[in-house]
């Protein structure tokens, strides 16, 4: 622990980088919390709750060739900033969702949302190496991995809390403020967000830019191998929609159950990259335990589905994503680690897309499966192509690692 808090101690820019991030994401999962309770209290529908996960992620995969190209051309700090004040105006949309007639306004704050993560994500990524010290990056890496599970599990428990005693409106609005937050932080900031690009790197075309990226990436097995884990996970991975079915639904906890569900998958998330850095020492080690993580992630989900009580439940979930946490991270910093700066923003973001289609479709299929054949089957088929998934990519990349 005494390399994570030096690090925050003595480097302020990656201090201020990393609290931004970690606000922002304890309001998104505010507003995700109120907005599955949301659904489902206005309509009771699986599949309208999967619909908000789908386009929390298809716009991504929609904005993911232009994206690239722009984390790469412009000033990255100023492409974040700006992508945060405008999804704090979006937060603003589902106070205006009052009736289901009226939830298209909560859809469009959730698509005008995605649009924004679709930039700030891969330029984030792609900046960090740039703002901390080479040996410092693992440790770095896992501190901002840990942001998305410490504010999942605060975040969404706090959140299914506010929810049930002050309301949905409360939640959209802590969202908002989060955003304005992280935008005022990003905003001090110092340290160049990119290396100098050489002249040849400026300016690519859109077109050139996409063929570049893809050339690049089948060049190197290493990347490549890398670069499947995310959106070779998301194919079953959309089951997350099944924790507001099961902690409304199943186990008949209300918003709060939930919350405790998705604060469940923020400790697993969170506790997972610490774990594995500290079992395995070398990256290859590290990489080749991707396989085994998210073999984990589906046997918990696969747990989720023949749970019959709450307590039964966050157990499994937690399990799950000390795999799915720690696969994720590791794909990540291994990225991270082998990409150069010039292209590492169209990298990125073709990882991000890859895996926010994969989502959106497993969590459309997952959701219309529960209406039909019940959330227990929806929840099994997906956790065993999870697990499918994780085999076949351990025996496919098994010799990348050597």
């Amino acid at each position: 622990m005494r390399a994570y808090l030096r690090l925050l101690r003595t480097n302020r820019d990656f201090r201020l980088l990393y609290s931004g991030t970690l606000i922002s994401l304890g309001g998104d999962w505010f507003l995700t919390v109120a907005l599955f309770d949301l659904v489902l209290q206005l309509t009771g529908s699986a599949t309208l709750v999967s619909v908000i996960l789908l386009l929390q992620t298809l716009p991504i995969f929609l904005a993911t060739p232009h994206a690239g190209a722009i984390v790469d051309r412009v000033d990255r700090r100023k492409l974040m900033i700006a992508c945060d004040l405008a999804r704090a105006v979006a937060c603003l949309l589902p106070l205006l969702a009052r009736s289901p007639a009226l939830l298209p306004f909560a859809y469009a704050g959730v698509i005008v949302i995605a649009f924004g993560s679709a930039y700030f994500e891969p330029a984030s990524q792609a900046a960090l190496p740039n703002l901390v010290a080479p040996e410092d990056l693992a440790t770095a890496n896992v501190l901002m991995g840990s942001t998305w599970g410490t504010m999942l599990a605060a975040g969404a428990a706090i959140g299914g809390a506010v929810t049930m005693l002050f309301g949905r409106d409360a939640s959209f609005l802590v969202d908002t403020a989060s955003f304005l937050f992280s935008a005022f932080l990003l905003g001090r900031v110092r340290g160049a967000f990119a290396e100098p690009r050489e002249a040849h790197h400026a300016h690519p075309p859109l077109g050139e830019s996409i063929r570049e990226t893809l050339s690049f990436a089948r060049e190197r097995p290493r990347i490549l191998a890398l670069l499947t884990v995310k959106g070779g996970y998301g194919l079953g991975a959309g089951v997350v929609a099944m924790l507001s079915v099961f902690g409304r639904e199943v186990f008949r906890a209300g918003a709060l159950g939930i919350g405790l569900l998705f604060a469940a998958r923020g400790v697993g998330a969170l506790v997972g990259p610490f774990l594995l850095r500290a079992l395995a020492e070398r990256d290859d080690a590290r990489y080749r335990a991707i396989a085994y993580c998210v073999l984990l992630f589906g046997a918990g989900y696969a747990s989720l589905a023949l749970s019959h009580s709450l307590v039964t439940g966050l157990l499994s979930i937690f399990a799950a994503h000390l795999g799915g946490g720690a696969a994720w991270q590791l794909s990540t910093y291994g990225l991270q680690r082998e990409v150069p700066d010039f292209i590492r923003g169209r990298v990125f973001s073709a990882d991000y897309g890859f895996v926010t289609l994969t989502m959106a479709l497993s969590g459309l299929g997952v959701g219309i499966a529960s209406d039909h054949i019940g959330p227990t089957r929806a929840t099994l088929s997906a956790a065993t192509v999870c697990l499918a998934f994780a085999l076949t990519w351990g025996f496919s990349t098994r010799r990348c690692w050597r």
